[in-house]
């Protein structure tokens, strides 16, 4: 597993330190390779993760949109302070 774990963090830092568009997709996708990889040995399926990941997102982006409304405010006019609050007011209810 140490050599997966190497590889997925050696991909990182190749897009790290990519520079340019091409360069940064081939890195972006080479690292992706590796995550998924690192999920077969993990025996777990990457794309039921990725769905769960999604739903989370969605899950916690609608509270904010939600508490943001609640206060009369449009979504744009909150700060990332008060975004990251909310954010992680939304997290503590998934936990």
């Amino acid at each position: 597993m140490e050599g997966v774990y190497a590889k997925v963090l050696e991909e990182l830092d190749e897009l790290r330190a990519a520079t340019g568009e091409e360069e940064r997709t081939r890195e972006l996708g080479d690292l992706f390779f590796a995550l998924v990889n690192l999920a077969r040995w993990l025996e777990i399926d990457a794309e039921s993760a990725l769905r769960l990941a999604n739903s989370r997102f969605r899950r916690r982006f609608t509270y904010i949109e939600r508490a943001a409304r609640e206060q009369g405010r449009a979504l744009e006019a909150l700060s990332l302070d008060e975004m990251e609050a909310l954010w992680q007011a939304a997290k503590a209810e998934d936990d």
